[in-house]
C-alpha cells in the first residue's frame, strides 16, 4: 500500500521536532518545573526495551543539588587526576574520523579556540560539568551486569527524552564526559551498588543569541549509510 506523507499531518510535526533537535551548549537561566520534567519522562518511558526490562534510572538535579555536584566535578576537572575518557576507539574508522574532525573544526572554531591550544580546549571542556549553565542536569545510570543490548535500549530512551523535551520548546545536550567522574557521581548521588554512569544531559531553554546553538552540523545523505535490497525501485 502506497503511503503519502502529506496525508499524515502528524508526520510533519514529528519530523520538525526531530530535525530541530540540536546539542545545545548555551542555556537561559529560566527554571524548568519538576512537573514539566516528570511529563517528559512520562513520555520517554514508552521507549522500547528488550523484554520490557526498562533498564534506566534518572537522577534529575536542579538548584543547590546541581550546583553541589558541579562544584565537585569542577574541582576534579581542574585537578585532572582522573584518567582521560576513552569513549571512542583510536584510530577511528576513516569516514568517522573525518566527521569528528569536521565537528571539532566547527565547534572550536566558533569559540575561536585553535586546535593546538590544549589549555583553552580544557577550559571549554570544563563547561560540561556545569551542564553548560542549564537549570536542570540529568545523570543516567545503569546496572552494569546488563549486556550491550540493554545499552541499546538506553540509547532509545535517551533519544526519546530529547525529542519529548524538544516538543515542549526545551533544549538538551547529551554528555558522555560525565562518565570520567564515575566514582564522584556514584558516591555523591548514592547509586545502588555497582551502578554505572551512562551519560549526563543538560536541559533547559536554549540561549537563542548564542552562536554555539546555531552551528550547522551536517548529516550524511541516506544513500551513504543505507543499502536497499529487494525493492523494485
Amino acid at each position: 500500500m502506497a503511503i503519502d506523507r502529506n496525508s499524515h499531518p502528524e508526520a510533519s510535526v514529528v519530523d520538525a521536532v526531530i530535525r530541530s533537535r540540536r546539542a545545545v551548549r548555551c542555556f537561559r537561566p529560566d527554571p524548568v518545573s519538576r512537573q514539566v520534567i516528570e511529563e517528559i519522562l512520562d513520555v520517554a518511558k514508552f521507549a522500547p526495551s528488550n523484554s520490557n526490562i526498562q533498564p534506566w534510572h534518572v537522577y534529575v538535579l536542579a538548584g543547590e543539588e546541581k550546583a553541589a555536584l558541579s562544584e565537585l566535578l569542577g574541582r576534579a576537572h581542574v585537578e585532572d587526576r582522573h584518567p582521560p575518557l576513552r569513549h571512542l576507539p583510536d584510530p577511528l574508522p576513516e569516514a568517522m574520523r573525518l566527521r569528528q574532525e569536521a565537528f571539532g573544526a566547527v565547534y572550536y572554531g566558533a569559540l575561536g579556540v585553535p586546535k593546538c591550544d590544549a589549555r583553552q580546549r580544557a577550559k571549554v571542556t570544563g563547561k560540561n560539568v556545569d551542564f553548560f549553565g542549564a537549570p536542570v542536569g540529568l545523570i543516567f545510570a545503569i546496572d552494569p551486569t546488563l549486556t550491550k543490548f540493554s545499552w541499546l535500549d538506553y540509547g532509545l530512551f535517551l533519544q526519546t527524552v530529547m525529542i519529548a523535551a524538544r516538543a515542549v520548546g526545551l533544549a538538551t545536550c547529551p554528555q558522555v564526559s560525565f562518565v570520567r567522574y564515575q566514582d564522584i557521581i556514584a558516591e555523591h548521588l548514592h547509586f545502588p551498588p555497582g551502578f554505572e554512569v551512562v551519560c549526563g544531559m543538560s536541559l533547559g531553554f536554549p540561549g537563542e543569541e548564542s552562536v554555539l546553538n546555531r552551528l550547522d552540523m551536517t548529516r550524511e545523505p541516506v544513500g551513504n549509510f543505507s543499502s536497499f535490497l529487494g525493492f523494485d525501485s
